[in-house]
């Protein structure tokens, strides 16, 4: 079938070249006319045969809703739209209700294998009805994992689900991430271990720990034995914080996925304003040592 595929960065490139190993025509359309094979999002529609399936693969927010929104003028009855980015799921409503108006189907899906999806396919959840799941369900096939259907795609409910299963997996990834790296600080702190990037490649195979984001922590030590390379800086693509505020609105303890979210922010803090006032009550009622500012105050001065 033919699929157009609007953006093609470091996740939708990838996809257009999967879905094409599967014996589909893609047209794709970028902003960088070096990878774009058409010239605007009307010239992409023009090149499809109705009913068209239009996948959308850039960044959620304001892009995500206008590529929308111009593709429903441009689309006919009967055609669909798929939001494979990262938008949240509240959007999704929004974005189905406007393109039914306009008699066009709409699928959200959360799409997880980052670059390395090319090779190893992506895991897809997906929400919406079920009639507009199967009039896609051959580009899902030709972008999940080899194997059987059901361990690399989910249809998870109705419009809004596919964002919201993605959400959650992201939430959940925070943790694991969050995990290994202090299992690694404290590795790398005590003299009482040698071979820290060792040891972390034994827990690969046979261990209860095992997986991708273990596997991948190994390759970065490869290269990186200390990750003296990198700023201790993380960033949060959203996610994370949705999956918060959706433990917050059903009441639902996150503790772990709160920690990790709360952690990406201090890392981001040179200085924190916030412990540096839990230094100074601890030197006002217990007299404890603090460290002093300025590059002539040296470490563990008493203050007070």
């Amino acid at each position: 079938m033919q699929l157009g595929l609007v953006g093609l960065g470091k996740m939708g490139f990838n996809m257009r070249e999967r879905v094409r190993r599967a014996g589909h025509e893609v047209i794709g359309y970028d902003r960088n006319p070096e990878v774009s094979d058409s010239e605007s999002l009307a010239d992409m529609v023009s090149k499809l045969e109705a009913p068209r399936v239009v996948w959308v693969m850039v960044p959620a927010g304001d892009i995500t809703r206008d590529t929308v929104k111009e593709l429903s003028g441009l689309l006919s009855p009967g055609d669909l739209v798929v939001d494979g980015g990262n938008s949240k799921f509240t959007d999704d409503r929004v974005h189905a209700d406007l393109l039914a108006e306009k008699e066009i189907g709409y699928l959200d899906c959360g799409v997880s294998g980052g670059v390395w999806g090319l090779e190893n396919g992506y895991a897809l959840m997906v929400g919406g009805d079920a009639a507009h799941v199967e009039q896609a369900m051959p580009i899902f096939d030709a972008l999940r994992p080899d194997g059987p259907r059901e361990e690399g795609f989910a249809h998870a409910g109705k419009v809004g689900a596919g964002h919201y299963s993605k959400m959650v997996h992201n939430g959940i990834e925070y943790g694991l991430m969050q995990a290994y790296a202090e299992g690694f600080e404290l590795l790398d702190k005590t003299d009482v271990v040698d071979n820290v990037p060792a040891v972390i490649s034994a827990w690969q195979r046979g261990t209860v720990v095992r997986s991708w984001l273990l596997d991948l922590l190994v390759r970065a030590l490869e290269s990186d034995p200390e990750l003296d390379d990198l700023r201790g800086y993380v960033e949060d693509s959203g996610e994370g914080r949705w999956t918060v505020e959706e433990g917050i609105n059903n009441a639902v303890p996150l503790p772990v996925i709160s920690a990790a979210l709360f952690a990406r922010f201090q890392s981001r803090q040179e200085d924190s304003p916030a412990m540096r006032a839990v230094a100074a009550l601890r030197n006002q009622f217990g007299g404890h040592s603090v460290h002093l500012a300025g590059p002539s105050s040296g470490a563990g001065s008493t203050q007070g």
